[in-house]
């Protein structure tokens, strides 16, 4: 097992062959997104000239690996808290948006922004926790990022929470974190 700052490797030995499972870092939250499949140092030449077996692949202990790689990543609660720490500053800054200006564009990229973070950190139920947040019920929060959504401010990925900011979206951002001219 190998951990670094851009992710942590799990390797295994299937024969004549080393198997590494690549994860970035942060949370495991399932498979690896890289696997390599390579000659080990040990492996003798009539067994790498044979190739790489299905029987390789169905020994890969791909539970066992998730398993040690949980055992080196921060744990999902861990990173949650941390960036849930970081987003409810966010929050307090929509909260107040939306209270002085409605649903405006600075509102909806900021809660964009926050749902985006939530959603890439493998948060459960990101929109229940913007609602508490800022102090809306979840249908209010969920009827405000279609909103966000329509007006350009966040991507859709079918099927999933969270997608893309736009540029739409970070322009506006960057007006609300440009430094005031003095």
């Amino acid at each position: 097992m190998r951990a670094d700052e851009s992710g942590l490797e799990v390797a295994q030995k299937q024969g004549a062959w080393v198997i590494r499972m690549w994860w970035p870092t942060g949370p495991i939250t399932g498979g690896p997104q890289r696997v390599t499949i390579e000659q080990a140092d040990d492996a003798s030449a009539r067994d790498v000239a044979r190739g790489i077996s299905t029987t390789v692949l169905r020994r890969l202990d791909l539970p066992g690996a998730v398993k040690s790689a949980e055992e080196l990543a921060p744990t999902g609660q861990e990173v949650l808290t941390d960036v849930s720490k970081a987003l409810s500053q966010g929050c307090e800054t929509a909260r107040v948006l939306l209270e002085n200006e409605g649903v405006s564009e600075t509102y909806l990229a900021m809660l964009a922004f926050i749902y985006k973070g939530m959603a890439d950190s493998g948060a459960v139920a990101p929109v229940r926790w913007l609602a508490e947040r800022i102090g809306r019920s979840t249908e209010t929060i969920k009827s405000h990022l279609k909103q966000a959504r329509r007006d350009g401010f966040l991507t859709t990925i079918a099927g999933k929470a969270g997608g893309e900011l736009t540029d739409k979206a970070n322009t506006v951002l960057s007006r609300i974190t440009a430094e005031p001219d003095a």
